[in-house]
């Protein structure tokens, strides 16, 4: 049995990735600080002699013995990473250097999970791998943006100089059953207030655009690329190519909760990127992957999550989301 170590293992994407491994009878040590991972998210395989969870902040080395290295630590919403943004620069920035140490130590593979945030505001649409981006590099949003684009620039210089076996994806807009109803992402936001029936926050006038990934189309695509030979690096961009605007986005997710919600339009954050759409020729050629959920049918599975958590926590859930979201 292969052991696999997933940092950020408690999160949205970690704990459906920590279940496929599972699935596929791997030795699973789920690293997690907590800061926005859930116990909860990982409740269902505690009980499993093959699983472990560690409570620990990957911005302080690991010393544990592993085949291989998920990296996924790092908050991914702009509430939560702007909450602390120094502590997000030390996530990305450092944790990297700890998961690319212990992997150059053991000589594993090690995956970054990378973002389309790295594009920035992009001049190029849709986004291919090879363009370098539009990027603030001091505004609110960097310590995501550019502490994603150190971590990638850190990947490859462990590849070139240490010869580890790394390798970088970039992640586009996903969604699925487990994402926070309080992030501050437009699909947890639009759902719970749908579910609610408050008003749907958009921001801007609704024309800019997103391309929504279902969470387990995500993770064949990480395990994919996990198993790809030793010298395939990346970077791969991992999303779905169906471009569509968040207005549309609002008014679908209101038909499908039967929802009375009006739309409210706010100005548009600082940075906010305009557009959203990856390139996946690369995720098609090298992995043979393509997502196979459509947005309908993916969304109805997140809706019928929120549902459950809404009965089993609404007070608490709707305390806490922030109608400015």
């Amino acid at each position: 049995m292969s052991s696999v170590l997933v940092t950020g293992g408690a999160g949205f994407l970690g704990s459906h990735l920590c279940e496929r491994l599972l699935k596929e009878n791997k030795e699973v040590l789920c690293v997690d600080n907590f800061f926005t991972g859930s116990r909860r998210n990982v409740d269902q395989l505690v009980g499993s002699a093959s699983f472990k969870l560690l409570d620990h902040d990957i911005t302080t080395p690991l010393h544990v013995e592993t085949g291989e290295i998920y990296n996924l630590a790092c908050p991914a919403s702009p509430r939560h990473y702007q909450f602390d943004p120094v502590q997000t620069t030390k996530t990305n920035v450092l944790g990297a250097i700890n998961v690319l140490d212990l992997a150059r130590r053991l000589k594993i593979k090690v995956l970054q999970a990378s973002t389309s945030e790295i594009y920035g505001d992009p001049h190029i649409h849709p986004q291919v791998e090879d363009y370098w981006g539009n990027v603030n590099p001091i505004g609110a949003r960097s310590c995501y943006d550019e502490g994603k684009r150190c971590a990638e620039t850190l990947f490859f210089d462990y590849i070139r100089q240490y010869d580890v076996p790394a390798k970088v994806v970039r992640i586009f807009n996903t969604y699925g059953p487990r994402m926070q109803p309080d992030d501050g992402r437009v699909v947890s936001n639009f759902i719970v207030q749908a579910l609610c029936n408050q008003d749907i926050t958009i921001y801007g006038d609704g024309g800019q655009t997103r391309s929504f990934c279902y969470v387990d189309d995500l993770i064949e695509a990480l395990v994919r690329m996990m198993a790809t030979p030793a010298d395939i690096h990346g970077p791969v961009n991992i999303g779905n190519p169906v471009e569509m605007t968040v207005r549309h986005l609002a008014e679908l997710i209101i038909e499908l909760t039967g929802s009375s919600s009006r739309l409210r339009f706010r100005a548009l954050p600082m940075d906010d990127p305009r557009q959203r759409q990856p390139d996946i020729s690369k995720a098609r050629e090298l992995l043979g992957w393509a997502p196979s959920v459509s947005l309908r049918d993916g969304l109805a599975r997140t809706i019928a999550y929120f549902e459950d958590l809404l009965r089993s926590d609404e007070h608490r859930v709707l305390r806490s989301l922030s109608p400015a979201q």
